[in-house]
Parts: structure tokens; sequence; C-alpha cells
């Protein structure tokens, strides 16, 4: 029995090329007035196909990954690659071509062995005991913060006069920066994230900030304190190792979190029948913040380069494609989180993707949630009439950047209606 002779592979080629959507940039417009929902096109692509063609900004296409089950199977496949010199940048105004590598001791552009190496030194530093231990202290620096807004009264820049110090001051003390020293790291972490500053000052605070961590590393290393760099300098790490963690750490552990309390609270201004819920029952501050991390998922968009030629989801990744990761389609994914566009502070938000997942997941995410289960309770608590003094349209948003988050909160509250101190 003869059979057709099969088509040449040039021209399966071009059928298979026909049969795909035609490749789209990745979606960054917000809907007005809608500060905390991702763009809708991403819901729209994610219906379509979760995972589909994407142009990046220098004309390279890749791919697009919107769905939670699609997104979770990137970060945990170790075929796709964080080292930055492999990625294209999806974002608007990025270099074109390949990125630079990573800077020593930046963790999220690197992959095995480099990566575990790291990663097993830090991991047994950011336990789930470890930074519970930590809980009081939390608390003491939250209560503070609070005690200077009530004596400062109302209006303020909640991101000055809270989002910002509490995590700043926790990161500067578990690096063990001395009380001195920690208004200059400030200054500098905040000049980093600030709308006003230029390149150059950008320039010359991460020069700055990176000094500072030397000078800090050189001084544990003759005369070591009860502190995580202490700590590491009985490794085989080198100094210039040890200075590069340090900078990632003091980075991470503030940007992220400082942002989280920051757009978090004008989720919760915004939600105030669950700033209530918040506010009346103190045991729903554990699901509060993952459910909190789920809707706002700060950290949007991942990068992943394919090892590899990879199938998945019915599609074939090429060798070399760069593949974006939305998280934020991925936590609205309604296949995984029922009605995904609701703030509910009484979802069981488990299996959501804002620490990433695999062997990339953050880090510091157990110092992270001891914080916010900290601050947003104490927050609501301690001011029960907190609102904002701008309206909600007023509100700067870093929209722009790749951690989400306000530049600004004005808030104000009712001087006469605070329930005193936590």
């Amino acid at each position: 029995m003869q059979h057709e002779p099969s088509a040449p592979a040039a021209e399966q080629t071009a059928q298979e090329a026909a049969a795909q959507p035609e490749p789209v940039p990745l979606p960054l417009t917000r809907a007005a007035g809608c500060p905390f929902d991702p763009p809708a096109e991403l819901a729209e692509l994610r219906e379509q196909q979760p995972l589909r063609p994407m142009r990046y900004p220098d004309g390279h296409v890749g791919w697009l990954a919107t769905g939670h089950s699609v997104v979770r199977a990137i970060a945990a496949d170790p075929r796709f690659s964080s080292r930055y010199e492999l990625l294209r940048y999806p974002l608007p105004g990025g270099p074109e071509g390949a990125l630079p590598p990573a800077t020593l001791g930046d963790l999220t552009g690197i992959d095995a062995p480099e990566h575990t190496r790291y990663r097993r030194l830090l991991a047994g530093k950011f336990t789930v005991r470890r930074m519970r231990q930590l809980t009081a202290r939390v608390e003491q620096i939250t209560a503070d913060h609070l005690d200077a807004m009530e004596r400062q009264g109302p209006a303020l820049d909640l991101v000055q006069a809270f989002a910002h110090p509490v995590p700043a001051l926790m990161i500067c003390e578990l690096l063990g920066v001395s009380p001195s020293d920690r208004a200059a790291f400030q200054a500098h972490t905040a000049m980093l994230s600030s709308p006003e500053a230029g390149p150059e000052e950008l320039m010359a605070a991460m020069t700055a900030l990176a000094e500072c961590v030397r000078e800090l590393v050189v001084a544990k290393r003759a005369h070591p304190t009860d502190d995580l760099l202490s700590d590491l300098t009985t490794s085989d790490l080198t100094d210039d190792e040890l200075a590069g963690i340090g900078s990632f750490l003091l980075a991470a552990g503030l940007d992220t979190t400082a942002n989280m309390l920051g757009l978090g609270t004008f989720a919760l201004l915004r939600n105030p029948e669950q700033a209530a819920a918040l506010r009346g029952d103190p045991g729903l501050a554990d699901q509060a913040v993952e459910e909190l991390m789920r809707y706002l998922s700060i950290a949007h968009t991942g990068v992943r380069a394919a090892l590899e030629d990879v199938e998945l989801d019915g599609q074939l990744i090429k060798a070399g494609d760069t593949v974006t990761v939305s998280v934020e389609a991925a936590n609205r994914d309604p296949l995984k989180f029922p009605d995904p566009d609701t703030l509910d502070l009484h979802r069981k938000a488990t299996g959501h993707l804002a620490f990433g997942h695999g062997a990339h997941q953050c880090l510091g995410q157990q110092l992270a949630r001891v914080e916010m289960r900290v601050a947003f309770p104490a927050l609501f608590r301690r001011f029960p009439t907190l609102r904002l003094a701008v309206p909600p349209e007023d509100v700067p948003l870093r929209d722009a950047m790749n951690i989400r988050g306000v530049h600004r909160l004005p808030v104000t509250w009712d001087t006469s209606d605070t329930w005193g101190k936590e």
C-alpha cells in the first residue's frame, strides 16, 4: 500500500507559522480608574491562548505566558534560564538585544550551579522560624513609626512616614548596619525609587550604596556582630561576593515590601469593607497578606529564556526564545482563583505566584510576610478613620517600573479617633 508523500519540512513550518496568531506586544495600558487591575488585554489574551507569540520592543519574536498553570510550569522548569545575557527586555525604553550579565551577588539573573551555591548559603538565614523570631522587633518598629505619625498628625505621605522606613529599618538591622549609618542607607535606597531622580542621581545613589555595603563587609570581617552579614563572613564568599549579595538583599528586601505596604494600603482604602474586616479580626492577617499579594502582584512581569526546544501547552518554544511571564495575569486567572478581580481577604489565595515559584522563589518572602502581617493590621487599628487626603486619581503610581507601587500616598485621619498605642 502506497502512502502520500509528506509535505516538505519547509512547507510544514510555513503551515505552522500561518496557524499561529500574530505576535503581540506586551499589554501595558491599564484602564483609567482601575489602578489595581492588570491591563484588560492580558485577560483577553489569556482566554484566547495562555501561551502565545509576543513581539519584543527590539523586534525579537518570543512568547507571552498569561495562564496560571503555564507561568507556574515555566518558573519551575530548569530548561528556562534566568540569565540576563540570554534575555530580551519586554518593556519599551529598555536596552536592545541581549541584556548585560548580572552583577556579582545578584541572584535574580543567574542559574545553577552559581545560583544554587548562593541560595544554599542564604536559605538557612531566612527560614520561617528565624523570621518569626523577628516578629517582636517588627512590632516595635511598626509601633514607633505609628507613634511618630500620630505626633506629626495629618495629613502626611504614608510612603515616607511608614511604608518605606519600616522595612528599611528591618533589613538594615538584619544585615547589621549600625544605627549611625542607617539614615545614609535609607537615603540612597529611597533615591533609587524616586520618580524625580535622573540618570546621574540614580548612578550616584547606586555607587554610594555599593560603597557603603563594601565598607560594611570590611567592618564585619574585622569585628563580626550578631547579624546576617557577619554570619556570611564565615563562608567561602569573597568580599566582592559579600558586597554584591548585601546590596542585592538590601534593595530586594526594601523595595518590594515598601511598595506592598504603600499600594496595599491604597487598595484597602479603596475597599473599605475589607479594611474594616482586617481591623476587626487580627486573625485575618495571614490570609489578608496572601490575598493582597495575589491581587496586586507588584512584581508583575518576569522573563526567561529557553535553553533548548521545549514543548509546552501545545506550543513549541525554540531554544533561544525569550518568554515573558505575566505574573499579574496568572494571579487573576479564573481557572485558579474564582472571581479573581475581587479583593477578598477571606479568600484562601494558596498557590499565588507573587513571590515567584521554583528555584528563584523569593528568598526573603518569610520576612516580607512577617512585616506585612504586623504592619497592615496595626496601621488600620491605630487609625480607624484613615483615608486618602487626595482624590484617588491623584495618587502617583509606579506604573513604569518593574515593581509596581505608589510614589506617594497622601493620607489623613480624625485626630480624635485613634485607638492608642499598639
